[in-house]
Parts: C-alpha cells; sequence; structure tokens
C-alpha cells in the first residue's frame, strides 16, 4: 500500500434525540466527508465517542464506515482496548469487516507500563495479518503519553506497527525525533488536535492529519494549498479557521455536532454523558459569527 497521506477524517457518531445510534446519520456524515475530498476515514476513536459506544456498537460503525467509503478511500478503524485481548477482539472484526488500516491507543482505564504497551502492540499486530497500524500517542485521561523511543521500540518490535497518530505536546518536536530514531520503519506521521499545528508538522514531515470532519471540506484545502507548496496562502487559510478550531478545542464534540446539524448532515446533536460541555446561548451566537465567516470556503 502506498503511503496513507492527506486528511483522514474522523466523523463524530451521531445519535437520534432520544440517544440511540443514529445509523443513517452516520452514513450521512462519511458521505460529507467523501464529497469534501477526504483521503481517508477514522473511526471510532475520541472524536467518535467511542469510550460511550457499546462494543456492538463500535462494530457497527466500524461496518457503515466500510460499506459507506466502498473503497474510494481507506478505513481506518479504531481498536483501542481496555486490554490487550479486548483490543484483537476489535481488531479481528475491523479486519473481518473490510478495514483498510487499524489505530490503537494503549489501554484507557488502567494504565499499562512500557513493556506491556509493547506487547500489546504486538497482539494487534499478529491480529492485522499485515494490514498497517497506527499508534494513537494522545495525552490523559483517555490517552497515554508515549516517549519517542518507546514509539520507535513499538514500531522497530513489530511488522505491521508502522504509522503513528501524534497528538503529545509538543507534537512537532515528538515528530522530529521519531524520525530519527526510527527512520524508514515510520512509514508516515499525522497530527491530530483539529489540525491546529499542521503547517509546522508538514513542514517537520506529516504526511497528514486527522481532524474531526465538521469542516473536512476546508481542512482538504488546506491539506491541497500545502502539497502545492503555497505556504502563504495555506497560512492565510488556516487564519481563517483558526476561530472555530479554537472554539472546538474548547468544547469538543459539542461543537463537532453542532456545526454538522447547521450543515444539515445530521439532525441530533445528542451527547451521551461522558464529560461533555453543552453550548449556551453566548456559545451559539459566537459560532452563529464563526461560521459566517468560514461560509465562503465550504465546497459541501
Amino acid at each position: 500500500m502506498e503511503q496513507m497521506r492527506g486528511i483522514f477524517a474522523i466523523p463524530p457518531t451521531p445519535f437520534t434525540a432520544n440517544g440511540e445510534l443514529d445509523e443513517q446519520g452516520l452514513r450521512n456524515i462519511i458521505q460529507f466527508c467523501l464529497d469534501s475530498g477526504a483521503h481517508g476515514i477514522v473511526t471510532p476513536v475520541n472524536a467518535s465517542e467511542f469510550i460511550s459506544l457499546t462494543d456492538e456498537e463500535r462494530k457497527t460503525v466500524v461496518r457503515i464506515a466500510v460499506q459507506t467509503a466502498d473503497g474510494r478511500i481507506p478505513v481506518v478503524a479504531g481498536v483501542a482496548g481496555t486490554s490487550e485481548e479486548h483490543a484483537v477482539y476489535h481488531a479481528r472484526y475491523a479486519r473481518e469487516a473490510g478495514a483498510d488500516s487499524l489505530i490503537a491507543m494503549p489501554p484507557y482505564v488502567k494504565k499499562a507500563v512500557p513493556d506491556e504497551i509493547v506487547h500489546y502492540y504486538q497482539a494487534i499486530d499478529r491480529e492485522a495479518k499485515g494490514l498497517p497500524v497506527w499508534i494513537q500517542n494522545n495525552v490523559p485521561p483517555v490517552g497515554t503519553p508515549m516517549s519517542p523511543p518507546l514509539l520507535a521500540r513499538i514500531i522497530g518490535s513489530t511488522a505491521s506497527v508502522h504509522y503513528v497518530k501524534e497528538e503529545c505536546w509538543p507534537a512537532g518536536h515528538y515528530m522530529t525525533e521519531l524520525f530519527a530514531l526510527a527512520g524508514d520503519k515510520v512509514k508516515g506521521i499525522q497530527g491530530g488536535m483539529a489540525g491546529r499545528y499542521l503547517i509546522d508538522e508538514y513542514a517537520r514531515g506529516a504526511c497528514g492529519s486527522m481532524p474531526a470532519c465538521e469542516i473536512c471540506d476546508v481542512h482538504v484545502q488546506l491539506w491541497e494549498l500545502l502539497e502545492a507548496g503555497d505556504e502563504r496562502g495555506a497560512r492565510d487559510m488556516f487564519n481563517r479557521m483558526l476561530p472555530l478550531l479554537n472554539m472546538e478545542f474548547m468544547y469538543g464534540v459539542s461543537i463537532y455536532k453542532e456545526v454538522l446539524r447547521r450543515r444539515g448532515i445530521i439532525g441530533s446533536t445528542y451527547m451521551r454523558n461522558a464529560g461533555h460541555f453543552p453550548l449556551d446561548a453566548f456559545d451559539r451566537k459566537e459560532l452563529d459569527a464563526i461560521l459566517r465567516d468560514l461560509q465562503p470556503l465550504f465546497r459541501v
């Protein structure tokens, strides 16, 4: 497989107004990502509220993503588990369902020590049976920060764990160190954190970014400018995006879903009770102004 490169969009998991998984809403979101020019789909992960999903719902999300993408762009299935066995369970399902790649954080309830983390990724690697595997390096409370030497150790001890989504601070420094340590064994590193650091990450050799998808069409335009060598245009585009990315940093899933609702892609912004902050009247007024400024950039 060629290097996975570009904007790998993360769909939030939509729910109906009474909290049930909205399967048609998820299809709509993934189709929106396709129409926006996304280069890949990543789900279910943090921006997908995966910790609030049952195991059966996680499997449903993967199945719908694979079916809706229909081979047009790669689907990276989130398979993080509370244990090695739990992650292998999800990795097996994702592989059998037709996912193109897998991504996992280390165990996310009781945190593992470095040797356990290495064994955890080795187990996922065995179950992947050749599918590319991403390490998601993220901060607490859900993530477990891993140093570049530990990431290089995992990559060096597995056959298919050769990609990293880097979300620890300072992400750019981690990327540069990992490239130096792992060399050609790391096939690609993408950033996260809504793409707020993508311009710097691109200069360091990042092969893309994995942001939430509510302005996927705008993220894709930013990536296209970078790939075209138009740094001035990329900076101008980023500066127009930044107010929404800042608000997203504060409120997370609330913003993803509210923007998707306003864009006519989902009908409900329901979030399960997992530590999210709902928007109030002041937030909605600010979002009105931000979206008015962004509207001319929307392709979909």
